[in-house]
């Protein structure tokens, strides 16, 4: 039977994407695994794999067609002896649905309402009709099992190989489809949806008579908007700030950088925030946390996410396990991260998680500034530039010393306001006495 091939979602944020490019074309053969399509989402753009076998009928979305929705079909595949009438069939309806490159399970964009049914994937079946991939199929027949009492975890409850390969042959009659169904959700005590802001048109008609040039958005400009927005209206931002002296960490990376020439390794000021934001979550293991909605996840490991600026937006890659890297490691993974951000390389696990972020302004001359949390972080450090200034030493005599300037944004749903200043201290003890964090 033809099944229609799904657009996938490749990100925990995509629901739309760009087919960029074809690497099939119609009539041709393909196996579980071969590649098929590449996909622009909201951050990179990636490589998806065929998860059957068959031969490509009908490419329904040609490349280079923008927003084309999560879950909807892209291509007929036909099973060997069909011809191209079977995949007329199914682009009217008349098919079964089968997804590529099955993605992990966090990676599912959210719904906007709705009941919860993340625990349980949708029924296979709907009346009468049993909605599974032809090889899924061969494998129940195979193996005696009735397909309409297997729930799928394709899309749209689609039953895929691996639902069959690790199910059991049951004598007893599955309970009715209409027991298993979520209860729909109440809308009692429903959130008012958020302020969307002046409408397009209404702007437009302000400028009518301004000469200007209309900027399209991309998928990853339309992230940043949604999320920043998200940011700033669900998250109780409060902020804490301190300067620090890097006159001890200027002479100590001077010191490693002759000892370390010979191996081509050359650290940065931004090296040793990360080691010291990295111990300073270790040091105040509450603050190592995110919000989960309604409760509070804290993560045991140091995971440590860095933005970096790209043409057009930002990414911020995750160095995980950062208090157990050398301050060397920790470089060279930082610089083949960013050249792969900047180049949208980057695959979605390395970009998602952390409980902490650091945005670095200072090599911009930027001198102090307030960085908007990342959702699901607790907490994001704004760095400035380290500026000569002069100070009143211990003695009391006026001296002149490098001070960064940095800001803690907090959400105070998860670290409270003497919290955050426990960890602001931390990380500053590290970067004060640098030669701490090789201990």
């Amino acid at each position: 039977m033809a099944t229609e091939i799904l657009m996938p979602a490749l990100s925990p944020t995509m629901e739309e994407g760009t087919l960029a490019k074809w690497l099939v074309k119609e009539g041709d053969t393909v196996s579980s695994g071969d590649l098929l399509a590449e996909i622009e989402t909201d951050k990179a753009t990636m490589e998806f794999e065929a998860v059957d076998e068959g031969i490509v009928g009908k490419i329904l979305i040609a490349e280079g067609t923008e927003g084309v929705k999560v879950n909807s079909p892209i291509a007929v595949l036909l099973e060997e002896g069909e011809d191209a009438s079977a995949a007329e069939v199914a682009t009217s309806g008349g098919g079964t649905s089968v997804p590529v490159a099955d993605a992990p399970a966090d990676t599912a964009p959210a719904k906007a309402e709705g009941p919860d049914d993340s625990a349980t994937p949708a029924p296979a079946a709907k009346g009468d009709r049993v909605f599974a991939t032809p090889v899924a199929r061969r494998i129940a027949k195979d193996k005696g099992l009735d397909l309409s009492q297997i729930k799928g975890s394709g899309p749209r409850g689609r039953i895929v190989k691996a639902d069959v390969e690790g199910a059991q042959v049951s004598a007893a009659p599955a309970p009715a489809a209409a027991t298993d169904a979520p209860k729909p959700a109440s809308t009692d005590g429903q959130k008012p949806a958020m302020p969307a802001g002046m409408a397009a048109d209404t702007i437009l008609k302000m400028y009518e008579d301004r000469e200007f040039e209309e900027v399209k958005l991309d998928g990853m400009r339309k992230t940043i908007a949604a999320r920043l927005t998200e940011a700033k209206q669900t998250i109780p931002h409060f902020y804490l700030r301190r300067d620090i002296h890097l006159d001890a960490l200027l002479k100590f990376r001077s010191q490693l950088n002759k000892q370390l020439e010979g191996r081509g390794v050359k650290l940065s000021v931004n090296d040793f925030i990360i080691k010291a934001g990295a111990l300073a979550l270790q040091a105040v293991p509450d603050a190592n946390a995110v919000w989960a909605g309604d409760r509070v996840l804290k993560l045991t490991p140091s995971d440590v996410a860095v933005a970096v600026a790209i043409e057009g937006g930002l990414f911020t890659p995750v160095l995980k396990d950062a208090h157990l890297k050398s301050l060397s490691a920790l470089s060279a993974e930082m610089k083949d991260l960013a050249a792969r951000a900047r180049d949208r390389k980057l695959a979605p696990h390395e970009y998602q998680g952390g409980s902490f972020a650091i945005s670095n302004l200072g090599m911009f001359g930027i001198d102090n500034f307030d960085a908007v949390i990342n959702p699901p972080h607790g907490s994001i450090l704004a760095v400035g530039a380290g500026v000569k200034k002069p100070v009143i030493g211990s003695d009391g005599e006026i001296t002149a010393a490098t001070v960064m300037s940095v800001t803690l944004s907090v959400d105070h749903r998860v670290i409270d306001g003497a919290l955050g200043a426990d960890f602001l201290k931390a990380l500053a003890e590290n970067l004060e006495n640098p030669m701490v964090m090789l201990a």
